[in-house]
């Protein structure tokens, strides 16, 4: 009666584990790698002479070192005549027998794969369950160069490069504490993707690293190919302006950030780190601010906040003052401006889009054309552009002036999420005063504040510690002294609040 019922097809284990069998084993890897398509997927047959038992090399050329396999590895299996103890276990007997080599075992399937695919050598021997995973990672890299987009004059001049090695190494070189600690985890179905956490036991907040594990355990992608595009899977608002990710290419400035108890991500392919959680005041700093002294460093700093709020509100101000609130200028400045624009056909909210418009396009083709044509593109359309829109009429002269006020001061924001934010804010100002006037920029700026109040990274206020307060070493607009930046922000409760002993006198933060 029963049989019309068909039975459901057996479900495969989607994570095999190696058997005893060798034939099996090697079927196993050559179908996984395409063998015989697949001209990378490498396999070498040989004698384990200690064991007496024939073992098969797996390795993918131009990702392990070819020459390590060819002359130490191959040699020391089929020459040595080291005899295994019965007491020695499998992975200590591969150790004593290649000592100056990174040898571990593995069993299962998709570890086995995840090791070839970063570079390492398989051996599956006959009659064993286990793989041996001899480390022979050879990536092709670049040497360690200077930033290009965080340049410092006085200190380090060194950038990560796209080998997560190398750039953990360049981290170690200026953090040299047995408390920092490196966990990897992989990402991608298809594409394996190594990242690696780095954090400081003992200061960080172990919740914190719960939560980054977390949010990294929930992507569920084929591959990702670099922090760029990890930056967007663990962020917290994907359609905000606000980013709420540091994005960085200095190590001095990710070893700053670990002691004070933030956690940074590294990923092969990416000449970059990844630094969470931050707030609004970590993306206008500099590292060169804590090279320099006092004096100097908070120069930098108001030169840097006067170019944000000159980015931000010049356009929308001019267009405020000449739309809403001509009394407040001088009546020659009236006079001249009303000159300048009697011969212009368009309204000023348009002139002025259109000259922004002009102005970004200028700033993207100096990027995206060669170096040694950059700086001419900019010349061109700045000075030649510019002149002869003015004698056209199509632009007034003092609106140029005002979009490359504007302009200049956008170069001085450092952070190039930061520095989108700020430019998209400028259109933002300038339909509200074209609007409202400066009834419309105060309404932007409440908005903005409030806004700005509700967003987190990873659970931390974006707009801490001076909202809401915590205490730290008032690291915001201005810079203490050096000596007295004793306290650890306390927004991102590290577990060790203080970096330094407290100075006698000095007040609770």
């Amino acid at each position: 009666m029963f049989s019309f019922m068909k039975k459901k097809p057996e479900e495969k284990n989607p994570d095999p584990l190696l058997t005893k069998s060798y034939e099996q084993n090697i079927n196993l890897l050559k179908q996984k790698f395409s063998y015989g398509k697949n001209q990378d997927f490498k396999s070498r047959k040989t004698v384990v002479s200690s064991l007496k038992k024939e073992a098969t090399l797996f390795y993918l050329e131009g990702m392990s070192k070819t020459q390590t396999i060819e002359r130490e590895i191959l040699p020391i299996l089929s020459r040595s005549h080291l005899l295994k103890d019965k007491k020695t276990s499998f992975e200590e007997f591969f150790k004593e027998l290649l000592p100056a080599i990174t040898v571990k075992v593995e069993h299962r399937l998709s570890k086995i794969v995840n090791e070839l695919l970063n570079g390492n050598t398989v051996i599956i021997l006959d009659g064993y369950a286990d793989a041996i995973v001899v480390s022979t990672t050879s990536f092709e890299k670049r040497n360690v160069e200077k930033p290009e987009d965080e340049n410092v004059l006085k200190g380090p001049k060194e950038a990560f490069i796209e080998s997560l090695s190398t750039n953990i190494s360049l981290i170690r070189k200026q953090l040299r504490s047995a408390d920092l600690i490196s966990q990897k985890m992989t990402i991608g179905k298809r594409g394996i993707t190594e990242i690696a956490i780095l954090y400081m036991n003992g200061i960080v907040d172990p919740n914190l690293i719960q939560k980054v594990e977390k949010r990294l355990e929930e992507i569920t992608v084929d591959e990702i190919q670099n922090l760029g595009i990890l930056e967007q899977h663990i962020e917290e608002r994907p359609y905000s302006l606000v980013p709420t990710v540091l994005y960085t290419e200095r190590p001095d400035r990710a070893v700053g950030f670990l002691n004070e108890g933030h956690i940074v991500l590294l990923m092969d392919s990416s000449p970059s780190c990844l630094i969470v959680p931050v707030t609004f005041w970590s993306f206008f700093h500099t590292p060169e601010e804590y090279y320099a002294r006092w004096a100097y460093a908070n120069f930098t700093r108001l030169l840097r906040v006067f170019a944000i709020f000159v980015t931000i509100m010049t356009p929308g101000l001019y267009i405020a003052v000449t739309n809403y609130h001509v009394e407040m200028l001088p009546t020659d400045l009236v006079l001249a401006i009303s000159a300048t624009r009697e011969e212009v056909p368009f309204p000023a909210i348009f002139e002025t889009v259109m000259l922004l418009i002009a102005f970004e396009l200028i700033r993207e083709g100096g990027v995206r054309v060669p170096t040694p044509i950059g700086p001419t593109i900019g010349i061109v359309g700045a000075l030649i552009l510019g002149q002869a829109a003015v004698e056209a009429n199509i632009i007034s002269p003092i609106l140029v002036i005002v979009v490359a006020v504007t302009g200049l001061a956008s170069f001085a924001i450092p952070n190039l999420s930061f520095n989108y934010m700020i430019r998209l804010s400028t259109y933002i100002f300038l339909a509200f005063a074209a609007v409202w006037g400066f009834l419309g920029i105060a309404v932007c700026i409440t908005l903005c504040i409030g806004y700005l109040s509700t967003v987190t990274s990873f659970d931390v206020p974006f707009l801490a510690p001076l909202s809401p307060h915590y205490p730290s070493s008032k690291d915001l607009v201005f810079r203490p002294a050096m000596w007295k930046q004793w306290l650890r922000p306390q927004h991102v409760r590290p577990k060790d609040d203080q970096r330094m002993q407290k100075p006698e006198g000095e007040k609770n933060q």
